[in-house]
């Protein structure tokens, strides 16, 4: 029997544990699967067990590796997947009654896990087509609010909720979720977990559900930044499938530390935020400091990052779900504002659409500039502004010193498709975990991966475990 502690180990410890054959990838499926059992109705995370394939992987697996032929770090590793991925035998749901029965094919991430011998045991909840509706509370799924491990009478974040709180209480050792606007972050920051957000085109999209065709991505949710890294190296790189890819692999080897890492604080990014997100944001920059040269008070160039990407994410998600809506199955949808919510979209005036396209180019140059000529390889900010909002009610009216959650520059690094890794960072209110987080230049996700293992080296927040887990 796998004793508990072995669960909550990062993803990299557990590796060494089945490459020297001291943890079996069966028994180790079997244990994650108990688990997920027992408590993913409680955290609402689980949509679906996937035991007949698990099984099947893991003792291949474990037949693998007892010959000699072992694969690399996630070869026997368990892991669970947002359920807007198809994997082959099981619904893919979208988080969303109008699809609860759908069956698709495994997507391309799902393809490169199991070539890495990675074990699919879970498909994992996410709030309804990816939250791309408008919905204004943690009741938005066919499973029920998503609730942090750390206070279940809290939201664990979405849209991937089930991730985060799969990740944040040892129920999956790593996870794969997705983002087109903060959908990664925020779960990772709620549930108190490392989340990477990679460049846009980095990931394919195959078989993945599409909100926006030119803002999606995948990403991992893992307990460390190395772990994130090790998860991108088996996913990441070109997909002939895919047109949105690039050619761009990532191998774990290429984290490196710079030297002395020079990265920028963004001017006024905690004001707004609760009293201990700023308290443990500041302490985490004292960390940083340790071994990097912080800039403070930077600003990005001027643009409307989120006007333009809310325009974009409206009019691609009213193009992709316009059957959806005119057939009136939107009304299946469970928050009532996802019943409405799709048709402010349906009138996305053309010339909007184009004119917050256009606006792209010369933001993401300004932007690749400011990088450029402040020598920065990183900067650093709240992941989010607030701890974790009641699982009951509207998100607005959780707290009524400041409005609710935000990354502060996640438009400007999701309309351009900009890479970040979002780390735990000590706790808030009622117990929650807060969140400290690192945006990069494009396709600087080995820089990002580097920063974060260092600054996880010299703290502790990624090993703490939520009590009653």
């Amino acid at each position: 029997m796998i004793p508990d502690g072995t669960l909550y180990l990062p993803l990299a410890e557990i590796a060494a544990g089945i490459r020297a054959r001291r943890l079996d990838p069966v028994e180790l499926a079997e244990a994650y699967m108990e688990r997920l059992e027992r408590h993913g109705p409680g955290l609402g995370a689980l949509v679906t067990l996937t035991r007949e394939r698990a099984i099947r992987e893991a003792t291949r697996a474990r037949d693998e590796i007892r010959a000699g032929r072992y694969r690399g770090p996630l070869h026997g590793m368990p892991y669970g997947a947002k359920d807007l991925l198809g994997a082959e035998g099981y619904p893919t749901t979208w988080g969303a009654q109008p699809y609860r029965e759908q069956r698709l094919p495994d997507a391309a991430v799902i393809e490169r896990l199991t070539a890495a011998g990675a074990v699919l045991v879970a498909k994992l909840s996410s709030v309804e087509l990816a939250g791309g509706f408008g919905y204004e509370q943690a009741n938005a799924s066919i499973t029920g609010p998503g609730r942090t491990p750390w206070n279940r009478d809290y939201w664990s974040g979405g849209s991937s909720s089930g991730p985060g709180s799969a990740v944040g209480a040892a129920l999956v050792p790593f996870a794969i979720g997705s983002e087109t606007w903060g959908s990664i972050f925020a779960p990772a920051a709620l549930s108190g977990v490392t989340g990477l957000r990679p460049t846009y085109g980095r990931v394919p999209r195959r078989g993945a559900m599409a909100l926006s065709w030119t803002m999606d991505k995948i990403g991992p949710m893992c307990r460390t930044a190395e772990d994130c890294g090790l998860v991108l190296a088996a996913i990441a790189g070109l997909d002939a499938m895919d047109d949105s890819t690039q050619d761009r692999p990532y191998r774990a080897a290429d984290a490196r530390l710079p030297a002395r890492p020079r990265i920028g604080v963004l001017k006024g990014n905690a004001e707004g935020s609760q009293a201990e997100v700023r308290q443990n944001f500041e302490a985490s920059l004292a960390v940083l400091g340790q071994f990097a040269d912080l800039v403070r008070d930077v600003e990005l160039p001027e643009y409307p990052y989120n006007a333009a990407a809310s325009i974009i994410i409206d009019a691609e998600a009213a193009s992709i779900f316009e059957e959806l809506v005119s057939s009136g199955r939107v009304r299946e949808l469970t928050a009532p504002e996802d019943q409405i919510g799709g048709y402010p979209g349906q009138v996305v005036l053309a010339k909007d659409y184009l004119r917050a396209m256009r606006v792209r180019r010369p933001a993401g140059e300004a932007v690749d500039r400011f990088f450029v000529q402040g020598r920065f390889d990183a900067l650093v900010h709240p992941t989010w502004n607030t701890v974790s909002f009641p699982a009951t009610g509207p998100f607005d009216q959780a707290y009524s010193d400041l409005t609710y959650g935000g990354e502060p520059i996640s438009g400007a690094s999701n309309l351009l498709g900009l890479p970040g890794i979002a780390m735990p960072n000590g706790f808030g209110r009622q117990n929650l975990p807060t969140s400290v987080a690192l945006t990069g230049r494009a396709w600087s996700e080995p820089t990002l991966v580097a920063i974060g293992r260092e600054m996880q080296r010299r703290t502790d927040w990624h090993r703490r475990i939520p009590p009653g887990y």
